[in-house]
C-alpha cells in the first residue's frame, strides 16, 4: 500500500536504488509532491556529514556516533569543538583544549569549561594530603607544547606504519674503522646515530615525498631540495627537536661535528629557537635505551618520521644457513596524504640497503 502512494520519475528511482536512498524519507519538489532525481541527490548530499580532519579521527577514536549532529563550521561543518561537546568525559575535553594547549591562563581556561568540568577542575588543589602521596604541578610551557603538537599530528593526520629489520653487522664494523680518524679529525666519537643519520639524509634526497610538507591550507605539497634533518632529543622535563640544516650538504665528519654541537647545547638548554625548526624530517632514535621496538608521532609538518630501536643480536637466515647477526627493528611513519605505502616500501627497502652495505656512505 505504500509504495503505491510514491511519486517518483524513473530516473529518482533509479537514482535512489544506487545510492541506497529510501524514496519514502525524501521530499519531491514535482507536481503533487513528485520526487525528481535532483531530490533524491540532494536528499543524499544533506546526509552526508562534513567534518573536518581532526574532528573525524576524535570521533572515531572515542567511537562518537555523528548521525544527525550539524556543526557550527560552514554550511554545518562538524569542527573539533562540536565533537568534544559530545564527549562527557572532561580529562579527555581537557587533552584538546585549544586555549589550555596553548597555554593561557588557568582561569581563562575554566571560564570556557561547563560547570560540570569546572566543578571538577577547581577541585583539583583541594585533595585532601591523607589521601596518599599525589601531588599536583602545573604543566610547564614545553610539556604544553608537546602536548598540543603531538595531538594536532595524531589526530589531524592518517598515518600507516611499517616496521623492518636491518642487519647491523657491516654498519658496526664501519663505524669500528671510522672511529679513530673521526675521533682525530674532529675530537667528536662517531655513533650508530651519526651514521644512520648520513644514511638517511642519502636516502631522502633520491625520495622527494619522504622529505615533504603538506601546506598550511591542506592544497598543496612542498618538496624540500634539501634535507634540514630532525633529531630528536629527550630531556627529563620533554622533548626537544634541534635540526641539523642543509645536511644533504655535510660530508660524515660535518654531520658528526653538527650533531654533536646540537645535541649537547639542547641538552644544556642553550638552542637556539631558530634551530629547533625547519626541519624536513625526524629521526627518533631509543635504541640506546634498550627499546625494542617503537612507532613515533610525526613531526608536523614533516611526512613522516623514522624511529630507531635497539641492536640485538638474533638468529637469521643467510644464504639458506642459520647464523647470529645483530638486528635492529626501525620504523617509518608516514602521513597518508603525502606518502602511499608503495613510496614508503621504496624508501626503507633503499635505507636498509644503504645501512646493510654502508660503504657507499663515504663516497
Amino acid at each position: 500500500m505504500k509504495s503505491t502512494k510514491l511519486r517518483a520519475t524513473p530516473a529518482a528511482r533509479a537514482l535512489a536504488k544506487r545510492l541506497g536512498v529510501d524514496l519514502f524519507h525524501v521530499v519531491g519538489t514535482g507536481a503533487k509532491g513528485r520526487i525528481h532525481k535532483d531530490d533524491v541527490a540532494g536528499f543524499n548530499y544533506e546526509k552526508k556529514i562534513h567534518i573536518t580532519p581532526l574532528a573525524y579521527r576524535i570521533a572515531e577514536v572515542h567511537h562518537i556516533d555523528l548521525n544527525g549532529v550539524t556543526g557550527s563550521g560552514h554550511n554545518g561543518k562538524v569542527m573539533k569543538e562540536d565533537v568534544l561537546n559530545l564527549i562527557p568525559d572532561p580529562a579527555i575535553k581537557a587533552i584538546f583544549d585549544r586555549d589550555e594547549l596553548y597555554g593561557l591562563p588557568a582561569a581563562a581556561s575554566l571560564k570556557a569549561t561547563t560547570p560540570s568540568v569546572r566543578n571538577e577542575a577547581e577541585s583539583v588543589p583541594t585533595i585532601p594530603a591523607e589521601q596518599g602521596d599525589t601531588e599536583v604541578i602545573p604543566m610547564s610551557m614545553m610539556r604544553k607544547v608537546i602536548g598540543r603538537r603531538m595531538s594536532e599530528s595524531y589526530f589531524g593526520a592518517p598515518t600507516f606504519i611499517q616496521t623492518w629489520e636491518v642487519d647491523m653487522t657491516e654498519m658496526n664494523a664501519l663505524r669500528a674503522k671510522l672511529m679513530d680518524p673521526v675521533k682525530e679529525k674532529t675530537g667528536k666519537k662517531v655513533t650508530v646515530t651519526d651514521l644512520l643519520s648520513m644514511a638517511v639524509v642519502k636516502t631522502l634526497m633520491k625520495h622527494k615525498y619522504i622529505n615533504s610538507s603538506l601546506s598550511a591550507d591542506g592544497n598543496q605539497i612542498i618538496f624540500h631540495n634539501y634535507v634540514n634533518l630532525g633529531i630528536a632529543v629527550g630531556l627529563e622535563e620533554g622533548l626537544m627537536v634541534p635540526v641539523v640544516k642543509n645536511a644533504e650538504k655535510m660530508s660524515l665528519s660535518e654531520l658528526v661535528v653538527a650533531m654533536k654541537d646540537l645535541t649537547e647545547r639542547t641538552l644544556a638548554r642553550k638552542v637556539l629557537p631558530d634551530e629547533q625548526s625547519g626541519s624536513t624530517f625526524t629521526i627518533s632514535n631509543l635504541g640506546m635505551y634498550g627499546v625494542s621496538h617503537f612507532t613515533a608521532i610525526i613531526n608536523q609538518p614533516n611526512a613522516a618520521i623514522l624511529s630507531v630501536s635497539s641492536t640485538v643480536k638474533k638468529p637469521v637466515v643467510v644464504n639458506d644457513e642459520i647464523v647470529i647477526r645483530p638486528m635492529m627493528s626501525m620504523s617509518l611513519t608516514s602521513d597518508h596524504r603525502l606518502i602511499d605505502g608503495l613510496g614508503a616500501a621504496r624508501f626503507m627497502t633503499e635505507l636498509k640497503a644503504l645501512i646493510e652495505n654502508p660503504i657507499t656512505l663515504l663516497i
